[in-house]
Parts: structure tokens; sequence; C-alpha cells
């Protein structure tokens, strides 16, 4: 096994915290994690150092953000009517169309560099997927993909009522990840008829406490998917 990879994965528990503050987190830790692996290439194999990798976990007050790919018509809402929502906006760095992101939502930002697990975004998505799906089976909750599509949904097979519980987007950059994933656990779901979400018009979004018709035990849940994501991508989380 070459020596430089690292699968220990650094997990942080951010709570509840604005959207911009744990942008700037991430960028932070990304930005180093990159700059690492630059000034690595200048060194001699013995010399250079092994990156870290994070997982951080967190909630955010009411916001929406727009992805590179997103069409800012996509909120529904004016800076007044933000305001009287409680609700910030931000166009950010992801791939991806537009999204909320809420109390009662985990919301799950990555920081790996890929080189220690795999190189291959595609791949790298269907396991944040996967883990997702997982957590949902926790509950007896069949979950699954959508062709064509990122994240994870509930009725999936019949195709008639597809519902969007875990949204993706991510930014990638000499292998290192940022953004995410929003798993709907007990969000507000009116907040979501403020926007076409992720773009798609004729899907609807869910919660796992929607499906289940009842409050969930957010830090179980948190639980199962932090393990579930060690699982999938093999990672040793400390």
């Amino acid at each position: 096994m070459n020596p430089k990879i690292n699968k220990q994965v650094q997990f942080k528990h951010l709570g509840l915290i604005d959207y911009q503050e744990a942008w700037d987190y991430q960028e932070e830790v990304f930005k180093n994690t990159v700059d690492l692996k630059i000034a690595n290439r200048k060194l001699e194999e013995s010399a250079q150092k092994i990156t870290e990798n994070f997982l951080l976990f967190c909630e955010h007050p009411h916001v929406y953000t727009l992805g590179k790919s997103g069409k800012p018509e996509h909120l529904l809402l004016n800076d007044e009517q933000l305001k009287e929502k409680s609700a910030t906006y931000y166009k950010i760095n992801r791939g991806g169309d537009i999204t909320y992101h809420g109390p009662g939502q985990i919301v799950a930002y990555p920081i790996l560099d890929l080189e220690n697990f795999f190189t291959d975004i595609h791949k790298y998505m269907r396991y944040m997927e996967e883990a997702v799906i997982m957590t949902c089976a926790d509950y007896g909750i069949k979950a699954g993909r959508v062709d064509g599509l990122t994240g994870v949904w509930i009725g999936f097979e019949e195709m008639e009522n597809p519902r969007k519980i875990c949204a993706m987007g991510v930014k990638s950059s000499r292998w290192v990840t940022m953004h995410g994933l929003a798993f709907n656990v007990n969000t507000q779901m009116e907040y979501f008829k403020n926007i076409v979400p992720c773009g798609i018009s004729d899907k609807a979004v869910t919660s796992l406490a929607q499906e289940l018709n009842m409050e969930m035990d957010m830090k179980a849940v948190e639980e199962k998917l932090k393990r579930h994501l060690a699982t999938v991508f093999e990672m040793e989380l400390i």
C-alpha cells in the first residue's frame, strides 16, 4: 500500500451554523489541502506530506443556494419575501441548480482528497447516494436513484410520484472535494415551495419525517449516516 494514502477522516459537527460561515470554513480547509498537493508536487516523494480528509456535519438556518449551472429564476422569491421568511440566498461554486437548506436537515460536507480513496467523481457521487439509501433502509424506507438525476429518491421504481429526499452538489479540484449532500429529516417542507428544487419542476421533495409521519431523532439519523459513509468509503473516522 502506498504509505502516502490516508483513509483517516476527521469528523466535525458544526451544529446550527450560518451558511456563509460554513462555506468560509470549507473553503479554508479545501484550499489548504489543494495547496499542500501543489507543494508536494515540487518535492521528492519521501519528503511529501500526507493530505488530511474531513467530514463536516451541520444544519443551516433557512437558506437557498444556487449552483453554477442553476437558473436564478428558479428562486420564486424576491428580496423582500426572503426577509419575510427569514431566509438568505447565495450563488455558489458547486454543481447543480437551486436547493434549500434549513433546520431539521442533515448537511454533510466531505472535504476529501480522493487520491486517498479513488479518483472517480461519478463513483464518489454514487457512494454518497448509497450511504443515504442505506440510512433510509434502516428506517424501513426503500430509497434509490432516478436515471439521469443526482440525489436519492423515494418512489423511484414506479416513477409516477418520485420524491427527492436528498439533494447533492459538489465541487472538486485536483481530486479534492467540497460541498456535498443535504438529507431531509425533519425539514420544514413548505420552504421548498419557494423554488424549483434542483431545477426539476415535475417531481416532489420529501423528508424522513414526512414519509414516516413522525418527528425523527436527528442525532440517531446522523449517527447512521455517518456510519454508512464510513463503510462505503472504507474511511476511518477520527
